[in-house]
């Protein structure tokens, strides 16, 4: 029978009974036998009302040698232990604990806690995971210092890391040396890091703006070193961008990340020791892509300002996730943009947030920025707590502008420094500051769901006023049917006919205050005049999408034409794109259910066309723009949807675009394709977009001209960027010769070998799941990798809709298998990819009810993990 957690509630928190006020721990490495003393120094916490309370310690996989209390071996009847703790009754309410345990890191397939690979010992334990490692109080609100010594071989772990400041080391008999590391600074468990193998390191250095010295040291198995130079140079402008922006100078004398091929994740903040997946440290021209070097900048910033928003501040209970990861993401997400170009990474982030989060918001999954409760907390590592939360983040920052946002910061860190705090907290930091009521905006972290705007537009020419009237709303979620309204930021222009921005004067104002304002909703329905508007404007609404919510409008066609040309507002001319080409796609599908012919229309032909021509836009952004909406995205927008018809309609509107605009886009790649050597530098990044974009296109015509175009791409690039365009596009052709090619060149190199299985995994040819099953077999694929899994059987699972939906149910049935097999050694990575059934109900009925019987398979399995189950359950009970 399979036992599950019981759900745990945010309104259930009470403060721990115990605290800790110092660890310190010994590992003796080996890896099938690691032996961890910890010395804990214990005290009753006086904020707890549970004053007769025994000392509760988690623990997971353990295997107890030995407990010594305030320096006497503890005797057995003094204490209990469980599946999942070590209990002991009576104790002082100050004492000294000396516990020794055993564990088995080569056996720790699902990578939480201490854990081999490649040879290597590494640590993962946010969230639960150091309760793999010693019995502990794992929970984030406990913070203690920490010194950690690490004793092992000296030939097999050379290398010996830990949080903190390196003070000492030294040698001892039989081969084995030792390090110790001390972490000044309080810290949860869950920052805790060990790392301990054979690796090198590059070697750099940033100096602060106090003139203090910071070395940043990278440490990569060897044969990596050439390749962890932008990472290195990702850190230094990471630390320079936050001393700028926010005052924040690191604190440690060292910073140092480890990358390993083995990890859950994308990377960890653990204090002063980051470790990182590969994919987000490796890279040069011929192995990496323009986004894995943007992937790189973002995440490597993204852990290093962690260090403030997450090390130095961190979350009371898990509930408060968004507090750190929201918070953390917006800032990654401005240093992106302060890097790069600030219109091309808003679009990009608002395109993730709308495929992968709104549909979040409108599923079985379901859950506000801070959830009310979870039976496992690896599942609330969302795009809702992740990015919806950055968005909650954006819209504080847009409501009391740069300045009074670090403003708030300031005094978030002046009150909670060295606390572990919640996302209350931080909005009274930014309310306070400012001296503005916030207390309404809070709502946006209860309340799940994405909100929709619907905004009437009024012109009244003897008055020259136009007035918008907005109405928001909130669909019903899981657990909570009625929505009360937010307090939401719309950002709006008004533009002429000549496509002018028109100055805006609301109704009582004695000035115009500029041609964008933001408009503070906290009503149902509000109303907004502006005066002295000379003709009847096209409205530009939800300027730099200023607010996370769903927009109504009744703009024509021509309408947004019009704004596709003359919107000063870079995110609202690609939106204008965007909704065009959404409004089309699903007006065609219900055209072809009909079976009449699909075709896109003379004007929306002619805007793209027209973009092709002005030499004087960004081609990053004339690239997004010219881009389809993903099937991921409109599958969302059809109730009862038949995937492969969805499919048909945008792959035919994709080939007449080709046809129509053939001498446009032919022109475009030949003046972009000019042979000049690579490099990354933004305005070659935007040059290459846009090539690649236009590759993608003249792909789709049966042209021995684009055969020859596309063989050369592959075959002289200098750079992976151009290599792998050509190489999807031939993977979606008669390809194998050079899907061969590539595989030979790279067999070696695990990360591009990721990129080879995501390319077939997500190829429309027929037959995708048959290579799918026998690329399993290949040498380089491990199912006990994560990231093999993400790249080959989540790839197919999530994005090659066509024929993971497929009418036969082949792929749903694959997909279960694979859930259930992946559940049995990572449970992570399996509940992860069981998400790829969330949107059930939303497909036509056959496909549906093989859906829900794939699900009810998974629900049905002996011993499920806590992980899985929780996903699978929640889809089945939506």
């Amino acid at each position: 029978m399979t036992h599950h957690r019981q759900a745990i509630h945010r309104l259930d928190y009470a403060p721990p009974a115990f605290l800790v006020d110092r660890v310190d721990l010994t590992f003796d490495l080996g890896e099938t036998f690691t032996r961890v003393t910890s010395r804990l120094v214990v005290e009753r916490n006086k904020q707890s009302s549970d004053t007769t309370a025994p000392l509760t310690l988690d623990g997971e996989e353990l295997e107890l040698e030995s407990i010594k209390l305030d320096g006497a071996p503890l005797p057995r009847d003094r204490y209990q232990i469980t599946d999942s703790a070590l209990i002991i009754p009576d104790i002082e309410d100050e004492a000294i604990l000396e516990i020794v345990t055993r564990i088995n890191p080569a056996a720790n397939t699902c990578l939480m806690g201490l854990y081999q690979s490649g040879g290597n010992l590494f640590t993962q334990c946010e969230a639960e995971g150091f309760r793999r490692i010693t019995y502990y109080i794992d929970r984030p609100d406990v913070m203690a210092r920490f010194t950690t010594t690490i004793i092992a071989d000296k030939t097999k772990y050379p290398v010996l890391l830990s949080n903190g400041n390196r003070i000492s080391e030294g040698t001892m008999d039989r081969n084995r040396h030792w390090v110790k590391w001390v972490d000044p600074f309080r810290k949860p468990s869950y920052l805790f890091a060990l790392v301990a193998g054979k690796l090198v390191s590059l070697c750099g250095q940033h100096t602060t703006g106090r003139g203090k010295t910071v070395n940043i040291e990278i440490f990569v198995e060897a044969g990596n070193l050439d390749k962890c130079h932008h990472a290195l140079a990702a850190a230094q402008k990471a630390m320079r961008w936050d001393e700028e922006r926010f005052g924040l100078e690191y604190d440690l004398d060292t910073y140092m990340i480890v990358a390993t091929s083995d990890f859950n994740m994308g990377a960890m903040e653990n204090k002063g020791l980051n470790i990182f997946n590969t994919k987000f440290v490796l890279a040069k021209p011929d192995t990496a892509t323009d986004a894995d070097f943007e992937g790189i900048d973002a995440v490597v910033a993204h852990e290093y300002f962690h260090n403030w928003t997450g090390n130095r501040v961190t979350c009371r209970d898990w509930f408060q996730l968004s507090l750190k990861e929201g918070l953390t993401v917006y800032r990654d997400q401005e240093f992106s943009s302060d890097i790069g170009s600030r219109a091309v990474q808003r679009i990009q982030n608002v395109r993730t947030l709308r495929e992968m989060q709104f549909a979040e918001d409108a599923g079985p999954q379901a859950h506000p920025v801070r959830p009310d409760t979870y039976i496992e907390i690896n599942n609330f590592y969302t795009m809702t707590v992740y990015e919806k939360g950055a968005e909650v983040v954006r819209m504080i920052a847009t409501l009391l502008g740069r300045e009074g946002f670090r403003k708030g910061m300031e005094l978030y860190f002046n009150r909670h420094d060295g606390k572990a705090v919640t996302c209350d907290d931080f909005v009274a930091a930014m309310a306070d500051a400012n001296g503005i009521d916030l207390e309404q905006f809070k709502r946006w972290y209860s309340q799940a769901g994405t909100p929709k705007l619907n905004i009437d537009g009024a012109y009244d020419e003897q008055a020259k006023t136009f007035t918008l009237t907005v109405r928001q709303s909130c669909p019903a979620t899981p657990g909570q049917e009625n929505k009360q309204p937010l307090h939401i930021p719309l950002a709006v222009g008004l533009i002429d006919r000549r496509g002018q921005d028109l100055p805006l004067q609301l109704a009582g104002e004695c000035a115009p205050t500029g041609t964008t304002r933001v408009l503070e909703l906290r009503r149902p329905v509000e109303t907004f005049t502006f005066t002295q508007v000379p003709c009847l404007p096209v409205p530009s609404l939800l300027r730099d999408f200023s607010a996370p919510v769903r927009l109504d409008y009744a703009w024509s066609d021509e309408d947004l034409v019009f704004l596709m040309a003359h919107d000063s507002d870079a995110f609202a001319r690609w939106e204008a794109a965007n909704a065009y080409a959404t409004r089309l796609l699903i007006g065609q599908y219900h055209v072809a259910a009909e079976g009449a012919t699909v075709a896109a229309p003379v004007d929306f032909l002619e805007a793209l066309r027209s973009l092709l021509v002005q030499e004087d836009l960004d081609p990053a952004l004339v690239a997004l723009m010219l881009e389809l909406p993903s099937e991921r995205m409109l599958l969302e927008e059809i109730p009862d949807v038949d995937p492969a018809r969805l499919h048909q309609v945008c792959l035919a509107i994709k080939q007449q675009i080709a046809r129509e605009l053939r001498p446009e886009i032919l022109r475009t790649y030949l003046a972009l394709n000019n042979g000049e050597p690579y490099r990354y530098t933004s305005t070659d990044v935007a040059r290459r977009s846009l090539k690649n974009v236009c590759l993608a296109y003249l792909a789709e015509l049966d042209e021995a001209m684009v055969s020859e175009a596309l063989l050369n791409q592959y075959s002289r690039a200098d750079n992976m960027t151009d290599r792998l365009a050509a190489l999807k596009a031939l993977a979606n052709r008669n390809g194998e010769e050079q899907l061969a090619d590539f595989a030979t060149r790279w067999k070696d190199d695990a990360l591009v070998m990721d990129k080879w299985f995501a390319l077939q995994a997500q190829s429309r040819r027929p037959g995708a799941l048959s290579r799918v099953q026998k690329l399993m077999e290949h040498p380089a694929f491990s199912i006990r990798n994560p990231n093999k899994v993400r790249a080959l059987i989540g790839t197919f699972c999530h994005q090659n809709l066509a024929h993971f939906h497929a009418e036969d149910g082949y792929g749903y049935a694959f997909a279960a298998d694979r859930i259930i097999e992946l559940d049995r050694l990572n449970p992570q990575i399996a509940a992860r990819l069981a998400a790829c059934f969330n949107r059930w109900k939303q497909v036509e009925p056959k496909r549906r009810a093989m859906m829900r019987e794939e699900l009810e398979r998974i629900a049905g399995e002996e011993n499920l993990s806590s992980d899985t189950y929780e996903i699978v359950t929640k889809a089945l009970q939506a």
